[in-house]
C-alpha cells in the first residue's frame, strides 16, 4: 500500500499523535491545522526525523473549497494519497430545546461536514493509489441510538459520521479501500476527565497511544479484511 497520509486537525493532541505514528511507520505525512501554524510546523519537523516527507498545510475544514484544496495540496506535497484520518471535530454541550441555530451548524459543519467534504475529494486519490484506508473519528456512545441529555448536536454528527462511512465502505470495498470508524471516549488530554473517569469501568482516560494503536489496527497494510466496523476506544464506557 502507498504510504502517504493525511490527518486532520494533527497540529496537536490526538491527531498530531496519529500524524507522528505513522510517520514512524514509514508514511509521508500532511499535517492540517486551522490556527494553529506553529505547532503544525512544529510537528512536521518532528516527523521529519524519521526521515518521511512531512507538510503542514493550513485549511478551515468547514469550508467545503477550503476542504477540497486541503486535499489538493496533500496530494500535491505528498506526491500521491492513501489514508486519510478524519480526526476533526468541535464538541458541543447544550440541552436539546436549548441549541442555538448557530451551534447546531457549527456542530454538524465541523464533525459530519468536514468529513464529508475531505473524503469525497479524496476518494479519487485513494482509487489512483489502486488501495487505500478511510478512518473518521465518531465518538463513544455515538453508535447506540437512545436520547442524548447535553451533547445532542454532537452525538447526532458523529452518528452521521458512522453512516456515511459505514456506506462508504460497502461501495469501495471492491476498489480495496476500506472505511472504518475510531469512536474514542476520554482520553488523557480530555477537558472533562476528573468527572467522567471515576464511571468508567477501567478508572482511567485513553492515553494517546492507546489511540494511535486503534488507528493503526484499521490502517495497517494487514487489515484489508476489516471495513465498516466502530472500534470504540472508551475504557468500557457502554457496559
Amino acid at each position: 500500500m502507498l504510504k502517504k497520509a493525511l490527518v486532520t486537525g494533527s497540529a496537536k493532541g490526538i491527531g498530531k499523535a496519529i500524524a507522528l505514528d505513522l510517520a514512524s511507520k514509514g508514511f509521508d505525512v500532511a499535517f492540517h491545522y486551522n490556527q494553529s501554524k506553529t505547532e503544525a510546523e512544529n510537528a512536521k519537523n518532528e516527523a521529519l526525523k524519521y526521515g518521511v516527507k512531512a507538510i503542514a498545510i493550513q485549511a478551515d475544514v468547514t469550508d467545503p473549497q477550503q476542504a477540497k484544496e486541503l486535499v489538493e495540496k496533500a496530494v500535491e506535497g505528498l506526491e500521491g494519497l492513501s489514508v486519510i484520518i478524519n480526526n476533526v471535530g468541535d464538541y458541543s454541550e447544550n440541552l436539546p430545546c436549548e441549541i442555538s441555530f448557530e451551534t447546531w451548524e457549527h456542530t454538524l459543519n465541523s464533525n459530519l461536514n468536514s468529513t464529508f467534504y475531505i473524503t469525497q475529494t479524496a476518494i479519487p486519490y485513494l482509487k489512483e493509489a489502486k488501495g487505500g484506508r478511510i478512518v473518521n473519528f465518531a465518538c463513544a456512545n455515538s453508535h447506540n441510538i437512545k436520547a442524548c441529555n447535553l451533547n445532542t448536536a454532537y452525538i447526532v454528527a458523529k452518528s452521521g459520521v458512522i453512516i456515511y462511512t459505514k456506506s462508504l465502505a460497502k461501495e469501495l470495498a471492491p476498489l480495496k479501500i476500506t472505511a472504518n470508524i475510531i469512536a474514542p471516549g476520554i482520553a488523557e488530554n480530555s477537558f472533562d476527565i476528573e468527572e467522567i473517569v471515576p464511571r468508567l469501568p477501567l478508572k482511567r482516560a485513553a492515553t494517546l497511544e492507546e489511540i494511535c494503536r486503534a488507528v493503526w489496527f484499521f490502517v495497517d497494510p494487514s487489515a484489508e479484511y476489516i471495513t465498516g466496523q466502530v472500534l470504540e476506544v472508551s475504557g468500557g464506557w457502554n457496559l
